[in-house]
């Protein structure tokens, strides 16, 4: 997500810390087999930037996960500030481990750099080869994202249409745009206006889990808005 002001920049090429177990009633007991974990690769939207670490929408999914008992450990592999070129910088690392799920949120900081549109298709579709070919197991969830309107009609119109070709061209889940119902809504963003707060990033975790739940098999007694059938195309 675009990186606030005093929101360190990811430092290229270098790898984050261990991806830390997540909040939540499905944290495993010694000598249990490891739960199958959802990673979610992202920048400061997906790390939660501003927020406590319980607020962000990854640890709102393991909420969800254990209310519906799914046996899942959901990731937080954010990284604030980081560009598509970043998170594919990280994949290989992130992939040591293969996921049961990618969730892939990038790009944003691209768009409010103005970078090269074919650079951030080139990376997406980087982060998707790299998968494919090292975990073909993992089912991919591409975030949509968009472009600020600074940058002109025609880029805002480009920007939002890669991701809808790269998840159609690769047949992968697609959240149309990650912050829908929260970008532009003053009341559920922090001071900054760009990053949401707890209640936006509530409203986050809802758009994720219309397309992630039902990959992972939540249909029927869905509390709240959780229904919801997944994009494979836009």
């Amino acid at each position: 997500a675009p990186r606030a002001r005093g929101e360190p920049e990811a430092a290229a090429g270098k790898a984050p810390p261990a991806l830390p177990p997540q909040p939540g009633r499905s944290a495993q007991g010694a000598g249990s087999p490891p739960l199958p974990t959802i990673v979610f690769l992202g920048t400061s939207l997906t790390a939660g930037y501003g927020l406590d670490p319980e607020d962000a929408y990854p640890a709102v999914i393991q909420r969800k996960l254990d209310s519906l008992g799914l046996r899942y450990r959901a990731v937080n592999a954010g990284v604030s500030g980081e560009s598509s070129a970043g998170a594919l910088g990280r994949i290989g690392w992130i992939l040591r481990q293969p996921p049961a799920v990618l969730v892939i949120e990038t790009g944003a900081n691209d768009g409010l750099r103005g970078q090269d549109l074919d650079r951030l298709r080139a990376n997406l579709q980087g982060i998707i080869d790299s998968t494919r070919r090292r975990a073909p197991a993992t089912r991919i969830v591409l975030a949509g994202m968009e472009a600020l309107p600074n940058l002109g009609a025609d880029y805002t119109r480009r920007f939002r249409q890669v991701y809808r070709d790269v998840a159609a061209a690769n047949d992968v889940a697609l959240i149309p745009f990650l912050l829908a119902g929260v970008g532009g809504v003053d009341s559920l963003n922090q001071e900054d206006g760009i990053h949401p707060n707890a209640a936006g990033a509530r409203v986050v975790a809802e758009n994720v889990w219309r397309v992630l739940g039902p990959i992972l098999g939540a249909r029927g007694g869905t509390p709240g808005r959780l229904a919801g059938s997944a994009r494979r195309k836009p």
